[in-house]
């Protein structure tokens, strides 16, 4: 008998709802059925997003700028669905539920990509943008097609993102030494998974799009999706089901609505009658700062009822200590807002620099390199900056007197950093570029005379600067949020990716009203040999520099949470 309870899981159970025991459920076995989900997002995502660019300009005849706003809109969209299948999934939802709805969502609009890019009537007359400047854009009903396939499989990649992780790791028992091992392992074989699925769809995917073609190319995501989620399923009895215990971000909206409500109540003359929940094992003590967040916690009325001690709706009374730990988030925001402009520099890979390869010389031989492709040094610059860090910084690092090695701020200073020099590489080799084209203006040729390969440089220092700056990131906040509230911190982080990919949509339009000039041109004109993209790439430069300055000042000033 008491050979059976320790084979049980005190915090899961099964699909019938009972305990679930170690023996029977959970493990890798569950875990490697989930990895397959984010395996196959992270080949449509990226196979989507890195040639999306290619695909608006090249086929639907969209100007440079537009297809580059498309392109960072869908990301940033994406992003920020996260948080609200967060919600749904710990609120309404379970993740279970979620993976399974949201992987079938992703596979139908993979599926009708495939159709929009297959069918000639959904899709202009073909013509060479670089011989004629009467190339006939998309229609209404041929973006309108587009853009629905793209954004039905965003609402799928916001469902699956936002639990995939966490239900994987709910597949081992921390409290289990040998789980507590294996979990630690899973979220290395996690990065893995998306890193295997970030290079096979740059490479693979992108060469069937470009050479093959766009149906085949997302036929085989929706196909790949599709598996993933018969694959899932085929495990329900097998997986361990914990009991969600709700949205922070829903906490955190119950904190500022109760505040306003109550924002004409008068605070008590003794704090020890602010509210706390008598039942909670981990308090936190009133401080001073945002006290008008503390209204929350204000007894009313309205709030006893009939009865001695409130029985609180979470919508109007909130508890001292989940009152702190909002008060503690505010004290993350200035590293938050100050890591957004690393994104909006990232977007540029994936938009502007794939338009720039698109017209160079790309070949190695008789092999032609996709101008998306180019993003498999961004990737590969990742993979080995982590790999030096963890095989090589790191035991040196452990012989010092810093064995924990660099501090998450001093990770995130040095993404930043690796970024700005990123778009000053960036410029220098546009305008290199944009010289080649001033003098083979009065020929018709779409490629120009030089190595693509000079564009090398500005994606590996992104690739640097990821590499330090997402794992930085996404420790911080998650180490950082309160504790009862560590859910946030992965919301915090994919904010700032959202926020990133629409600022650069933002920074674009700004950018191109503002350099408007009579003849019609801008920095960022329709055609990209027609523009000063190296003045665009300058500017965030130097934005960037400002950034990195205003980052120091706030990191210097930030103290750790308790």
């Amino acid at each position: 008998m008491e050979e059976n309870r320790k084979q049980l899981v005190s915090d899961a159970v099964d699909y019938k709802g009972n305990s679930a025991d170690r023996t029977t459920s959970g493990g890798w076995v569950a875990a490697a059925l989930i990895l397959g989900v984010e395996l196959s997002e992270r080949l449509s995502t990226m196979a989507i997003v890195v040639n999306l660019v290619t695909y608006l300009v090249g086929t639907m005849h969209l100007p440079s700028a537009v297809s580059s706003n498309f392109a960072t809109n869908f990301g940033g969209t994406a992003y920020m669905l996260c948080l609200f299948g967060g919600i749904l999934a710990d609120t309404f939802l379970t993740r279970y539920r979620s993976i399974a709805i949201f992987s079938v969502i992703g596979s139908m609009g993979t599926c009708l990509l495939a159709i929009s890019t297959g069918l000639p009537k959904l899709r202009p007359p073909s013509c060479n943008p670089a011989r004629s400047n009467e190339c006939i854009e998309a229609n209404s009903m041929q973006m309108g097609v587009f853009t629905s396939a793209v954004y039905l499989y965003a609402i799928g990649v916001g469902g699956i993102k936002s639990s995939v992780s966490v239900f994987g790791s709910d597949q081992f028992d921390k409290t289990d030494e040998k789980e507590k091992l294996q979990m630690a392992t899973f979220f290395n074989m996690f990065f893995l998974i998306i890193s295997i699925g970030t290079l096979i769809a740059v490479t693979v995917l992108v060469y069937i799009q470009d050479n093959v073609s766009r149906s085949w190319g997302y036929g085989i995501c929706s196909a790949a999706m599709l598996l993933a989620s018969f694959i899932f399923l085929s495990g329900t009895k097998k997986y361990r089901y914990k009991e969600s215990p709700g949205s922070p971000i829903i906490q955190l909206l119950q904190v500022l609505v109760a505040a306003f409500r109550k924002r004409e109540v008068d605070f008590p003359s003794d704090i020890s009658h602010l509210y706390e929940e008598p039942s909670r094992e981990v308090k936190l003590s009133h401080t001073n700062r945002l006290r008008c967040l503390d209204k929350a916690a204000v007894i009313t009325s309205e709030d006893r009822g009939t009865s001695e001690w409130p029985t609180p709706n979470p919508w109007s009374l909130c508890s001292v200590t989940r009152v702190e730990e909002v008060k503690m988030l505010t004290g993350l925001l200035p590293i938050w807002a100050t890591t957004i402009m690393f994104w909006t520099v990232y977007a540029q890979m994936s938009s502007f620099s794939v338009q720039q390869a698109s017209t160079m010389e790309r070949s190695i031989g008789n092999f032609e390199i996709p101008p998306a492709s180019f993003n498999v040094f961004m990737i590969g610059a990742v993979m080995i900056t982590l790999g030096i860090y963890d095989r090589l910084a790191m035991p040196l690092f452990r012989k010092t007197s810093k064995p924990q090695g660099l501090t998450n701020l001093q990770k995130i200073g040095i993404g930043l950093f690796f970024s700005m020099i990123a778009m000053v590489g960036a410029a220098l080799a546009e305008r290199k570029r944009l010289s080649v084209a001033e003098t083979n203006r009065s020929t018709s040729t779409l490629i120009l005379p030089v190595s693509g390969f000079l564009l090398v440089p500005q994606f590996i220092l992104v690739g640097i600067g990821n590499g330090f700056i997402y794992s930085g990131q996404l420790d911080f906040f998650i180490t950082e949020s309160p504790r009862g509230m560590k859910g946030i911190g992965t919301g915090l982080f994919l904010t700032t990716i959202s926020l990133g990919l629409f600022g650069s949509s933002i920074l674009v339009e700004i950018v191109r009203k503002v350099t408007r000039t009579k003849g019609g041109h801008n920095w960022l004109a329709a055609r990209i040999n027609d523009g000063r993209l190296d003045y665009f790439y300058w500017l965030l430069a130097v934005l960037s520099f400002i950034n990195l300055g205003l980052f120091l000042v706030c990191s210097r000033r930030y103290k750790p949470n308790p």
